[in-house]
């Protein structure tokens, strides 16, 4: 471990800095955690969520519960700074429960659709 000193906007902080060398295993490890879930789909207790990929307005919800959908096909439209965004399928799904609706505010990663 090294200790630094740096300067942001005119106050002095005392900063820690750890190694790559040093403690290469939990580096790694941190990484690993960071990159997974990348895509805008998680697993949850009941399945899995499709999550939005951007903060925005949901415009129209295009399934139902119960629906089965094919990859590629439209779940929702996401308005997003005065554009339509066409969110779709990753894979093929059965739709388990529509967590929003039409009007809803969304922030990004919010869980939009419950599938498995």
């Amino acid at each position: 471990m090294k200790i630094y000193k740096v300067k942001v906007n005119g106050k002095l902080y005392e900063v820690e800095l750890e190694s790559v060398e040093e403690n290469k295993q939990s580096i790694q490890s941190e990484s690993n955690t960071n990159n997974t879930n990348k895509t805008n789909e998680s697993k949850s207790v009941s399945g899995k969520t499709i999550k939005s990929p951007m903060q925005g307005t949901v415009q129209r919800v295009l399934v139902k519960p119960g629906q089965t959908i094919n990859k590629g096909e439209s779940i929702l439209i996401l308005e997003a700074m005065k554009m339509e965004n066409d969110i779709t399928a990753e894979k093929d799904y059965k739709i388990i429960d529509v967590l929003v609706k039409e009007g809803d505010s969304v922030d990004s990663d919010q869980p939009l659709i419950k599938v498995e």
